[in-house]
């Protein structure tokens, strides 16, 4: 448990300092599409520090497969649970998503299959590096 904390520290620190970077982004994007024309300082204040603890927590998170005793599916739930209830409270906060119901679902429907598709391909690639492996293994026998 001491590894895993130590390294979910260090993985968010290396990361946090996105979150100033992405709320410009964010609020970029807003201001082009004139949801947002002027903001108060404590909005500004509010989006750029949970969006830095939104990407420690994000980065952290991933030393959860460090964990060795953890079943690796037991580890991926944990992983996607931990996203979508940081990116979900950060959003909710800020207001950068309704507070409704329709919105929410929306967003866990975006969330669940965005999240899927990336382990899809990060299963495709070890699974294909795992036969090139075997592959120049069986050749030298």
């Amino acid at each position: 448990m001491k590894k895993f904390a130590a390294e979910f520290v260090k993985r968010g620190l290396v990361a946090a300092w996105g979150g100033p970077v992405i709320i410009a982004i964010i609020y970029g994007i807003l201001g082009m599409n004139g949801v947002v024309e002027t903001m108060t300082v404590k909005e500004v204040c509010m989006g750029i520090l949970s969006s830095t603890v939104m990407t420690f927590v994000a980065a952290g998170i991933s030393a959860i497969y460090l964990v060795e005793k953890l079943p690796l599916a037991t580890a991926i739930l944990i992983h996607a649970g931990v996203l979508y209830l940081d990116y979900l409270l950060v959003y909710l906060m800020n207001g950068w998503l309704p507070n409704q119901l329709g919105p929410v679902i929306l967003f866990t429907i975006i969330f669940a299959a965005g999240f899927a598709l990336i382990w899809l391909i990060i299963w495709c690639i070890i699974r294909r590096q795992i036969k090139q492996v075997n592959g120049k293994l069986q050749a030298q026998e």
